[in-house]
């Protein structure tokens, strides 16, 4: 197991009301805790094969299963150095073997086409049980218990937190086009350049920015007509289209391809690869 980073500690800590009636913990024990954790962090940890007991887990993944024999070794590969990047944590629910390949598949299924990547603005994932409000409350029943998912900032920089029962809906359901995972990761590769605006500039080349800006937004006012079978939460934002978009790329890549042509076409650029051909890398 990876251990977590100094800011994953932090962040943990946090999260899970550490401070109690009144009481908080020791600074002494917790500099000791942080100190141990972060010297044990310095040793490089070495990629491992893929576990032969985790082939039924990565069996949920259509985009794996449509993968040629030596690019699913590849996509394995790939899968168990996120492993060693980056640290998965449960917040009162236990981090099974099948939720780390989940959550890493996620994060590799759309940085397959580029021959090296790794997340620079992530270093742990926080897996609740179920959806939460935006005061990270999930036991809490009412209406604002929405978030399924959501990249850090502030106290929570590099930290993303993932309902677990959205992750494992994600991959169960071929027929939708979500994937909550998907929806977190391709936000932290919009952020690369800087910011989550919906524009990857370092995945786009130039002259397909403005094309990619006004089929961006054509599209938004379609969905915010009534006129597109893409999600309507894609109409709100251009951060949320592009996610939204490669949600759908990625899991119904056929139907977006014959619905959506154009932004299909602008997503294979972006993404350089075509999901719906198995020749495609």
């Amino acid at each position: 197991m990876r251990l977590p980073s100094l800011s994953t500690l932090i962040n943990y800590i946090w999260i899970c009301n550490i401070y109690s009636m009144g009481q908080y913990i020791s600074v002494i024990l917790f500099a000791a805790l942080v100190l141990f954790f972060w010297n044990k962090r310095k040793k490089k940890k070495k990629v491992e094969a893929f576990p032969k007991k985790w082939e039924p887990y990565i069996q949920h993944s259509v985009f794996y299963k449509r993968l040629p024999t030596e690019e699913k070794q590849q996509f394995k590969n790939r899968i168990m150095k996120f492993l060693t990047e980056v640290y998965i944590e449960g917040v009162q629910t236990e981090v099974t073997d099948e939720d780390k390949v989940l959550v890493a598949a996620a994060a590799v299924i759309p940085t397959m086409g580029f021959e090296a990547w790794y997340y620079p603005n992530l270093s742990s994932v926080l897996l609740y049980p179920a959806s939460f409000n935006k005061e990270f409350d999930f036991n809490k029943e009412d209406k604002e218990r929405v978030i399924m998912g959501m990249v850090g900032n502030g106290r929570l920089k590099n930290t993303m937190i993932l309902s677990k029962k959205a992750l494992h809906h994600g991959f169960d359901n071929e027929s939708d086009k979500l994937n909550t995972g998907i929806h977190e990761f391709v936000h932290l590769i919009d952020g690369v350049d800087g910011a989550v605006d919906g524009v990857p500039e370092q995945l786009l080349q130039e002259p397909n920015t403005l094309p990619w800006l006004k089929l961006m937004h054509d599209t938004m006012e379609e969905i915010n007509k009534n006129q597109s079978d893409i999600r309507k939460y894609g109409g709100t934002s251009q951060q949320e289209f592009f996610a939204v978009a490669s949600e759908y790329f990625f899991s119904r890549p056929k139907l977006m391809q014959r619905k959506h042509p154009e932004l299909y076409a602008m997503l294979e650029k972006c993404f350089r690869q075509d999901p719906s051909d198995s020749t495609r890398l």
